[in-house]
This record gives C-alpha cells, structure tokens and sequence, in this order.
C-alpha cells in the first residue's frame, strides 16, 4: 500500500510539473534550455565619443541582464580602427566561434553584402546599427535588423535651435544684420546617409521657414574632433566673424569648432552658435558654458538597449516583438530631443 501511495505521488507531481511547464510559452521553454548567449560586436571606430558610448552602455546593460537572469552573457565588442579588412575578419571569427548574434557598425555602409553573405552561410542574424546598410543589402535576408537615429528629424531640429533663437532675437544670429545666415557646415563622411540627410535638411528646414541662408563653405571631417578643429581654424582665418552659425553632424566635431575658437583665445560673445547632435556629455557641458547653443540628444543608450534585447531575444530563440516594436520588421529608430542650456541639466550626468 505504501509502495501504491508513494508511486501515486510521484505520479501526481510529473503531472503538476506537466501542466505548469505547458502554461509557458514555447520561447520561454526554450529560453529555459539556454544557458549561454554569445554575442559579437565590431565597431567602425572605438575612438568615436558616440560609438563609445554605445558600447559602454551595451556593457553595462548586459551585465544587468546577467545578473537578474540564469544565462551567461558573453559580449565580445571588436574595435575595427576604420578598415573594412579588420572589420570583416572580427566577423569571420564570431562566425567560426559559433556566435548567436553579430552586430555590425559598418566601416563602409555599401559594403554589407560580404557580411550579410558569409552570417547567411552561417545562419547567424545580423544587427547593423548606426550605419544604415544599402536597401537592397538589408533585403538580402530575414534575419538582418538595423538599429539607429532620426537622420532627417535630427537635422530639423539642428535647424529649430538656430530658428527659435533667432526669433527671439535676430541680433544673436544675424550678427552683421544683412538679413541672411552665413554658416559653415562640418560634414562627417563621404557615403554615410545619416551624414549627408542631416545636412540637407538642416540647411531645407531653414529656408522652408523664411530665413534666406549663405553656405561660407563646407566639408568633410570625418566625425573627428581633432579634423573638425583644423578644418574651423582654416576657415576662422578666412571669414573671420563672418561666419554666424556653425553647423556640425555630430558633436565630436562641435568639440573641435570650439576647441578651434579657444586656441585662438577668441571671446564667446564673438563667436558664432554652434550647434550638434549626438548629446554626448562633453557636449553638453559646453552648452552649460555657452559655447555651445544647442545640440540634438540621439539617445545612444537607448540605440544600445535596442541593439541588445534584438540580439538577446535571438539569441533565446525568442520573439523579437515581444521586446520592441520594429519597423517593417527590421528597423528600430531612435528619437531624438532638443537640448539648450534651459533643459541640458535633465541630461547632463
């Protein structure tokens, strides 16, 4: 009899673990078998301020994510220093070390399909961020996602800080009253859409909304502070206070217009506005100063969350709608925010 009673129990307790086990779903069940999730990063510059901060915060939020749940993280972030080379053999090596996701911040945005191709081979999914592939490389697959910012919202506010500001008081902008803007434009790479999208509407907004506009000149630096700050002190000894705006794609190179103007010992009242994006800190601690007039937050801990929980829900054989809401079922993008010296304190750390 007791031998029946204790057989019965055993039984009764397979079935409640049964019927528990079929209350989940079946990414939870699978979630439950894995104990491990390898993900690879390669970054195009680990130099750049921007990416850096992404990938601090991608660190970080793995780190969280290991610590509240029972699988081991391994995130391996791979510095390409700008060549395509570097970048291809990183992710020949997560492919050859059975990784379960790559991530990819293209070098060259028109050369995806040579990754895409050999992750295919592999049936590893690639999450590209920050440097949008090409259309026709991000239709090559089902399993490609891309991760990154507003470009063309960004480049509209840029314009919205200088049209708000003039506004309330032409006199900061228009300096020589002549009734146009005469700006300088530090672009950040030949080829990369974010780049060139900020810019033309940037420069569109301002003319749709009645300010008459002067390109001075224009060029390339390369998201580079210390290219940005060569390029300005060039252009400072050409058009001298001439110059009433300066425009930058990104913050780093903001950094390095300013860093032009105090190497020149010129005063913050005879300087033009300069305006970023990005909202790295740095950044905003020279809109605290007044050196800068604004900038345009493109959040990178929130491209950095985006990119992981993409990567860790794959990597569980996971739902990825269950995380985030993608666009067309492969795009996530940042929004962005406006920060002026009223409101930077909310940003800054």
């Amino acid at each position: 009899m007791k031998t029946f009673k204790r057989v019965l129990n055993i039984i009764m307790v397979i079935l409640t673990v049964t019927l528990l086990w079929s209350c989940n779903s079946e990414g939870a069940k699978k979630a439950q078998r894995i104990r491990e999730i390898k993900i690879g990063v390669t970054l195009y510059k680990e130099s750049d301020l921007f990416i850096s901060s992404i990938a601090e915060n991608l660190i970080d939020i793995a780190k969280e994510k290991e610590s509240s749940e029972d699988i081991k993280i391994i995130l391996n972030i791979a510095d390409s220093n700008g060549s395509t080379v570097n970048e291809t053999k990183q992710v020949e090596k997560f492919i050859n070390q059975k990784y379960d996701v790559i991530c990819v911040n293209l070098v060259d945005r028109t050369a995806a399909s040579t990754i895409i191709d050999k992750a295919k081979l592999a049936n590893i999914p690639v999450i590209f961020f920050n440097r949008e592939p090409v259309e026709e490389d991000m239709q090559r697959w089902n399993k490609i996602y891309y991760v990154g910012a507003e470009a063309e919202k960004s480049g509209k506010m840029q314009a919205e800080i200088i049209l708000d500001a003039y506004k309330e008081n032409s006199n900061i902008v228009d300096k020589n009253s002549d009734g146009k803007i005469q700006y300088v434009m530090l672009e950040g790479e030949a080829g990369h859409q974010d780049s060139s999208i900020r810019t033309e509407y940037c420069i569109k907004s301002m003319i749709e909304n009645g300010l008459e506009v002067e390109k001075l000149s224009d060029d390339i630096a390369n998201w580079e502070n210390s290219q940005a700050r060569e390029k300005m002190i060039q252009w400072i000894k050409s058009y001298g206070d001439d110059i009433e705006v300066v425009f930058s794609n990104n913050d780093d190179m903001a950094l390095g217009a300013i860093n032009a103007y105090d190497s020149l010992n010129i005063d913050i009242v005879d300087r033009p506005l300069i305006v970023g994006v990005d909202g790295i800190q740095e950044a905003l601690q020279q809109i605290k100063e007044g050196k800068m007039i604004g900038t345009v937050i493109s959040d990178a801990k929130e491209q950095a969350s985006a990119i992981f929980n993409i990567a860790f829900s794959l990597g569980k054989n996971g739902d990825i709608d269950e995380c985030i809401d993608l666009l067309d079922g492969k795009y996530f993008k940042v929004k962005h925010t406006k920060v002026l010296k009223e409101n930077v304190e909310l940003f800054y750390n």
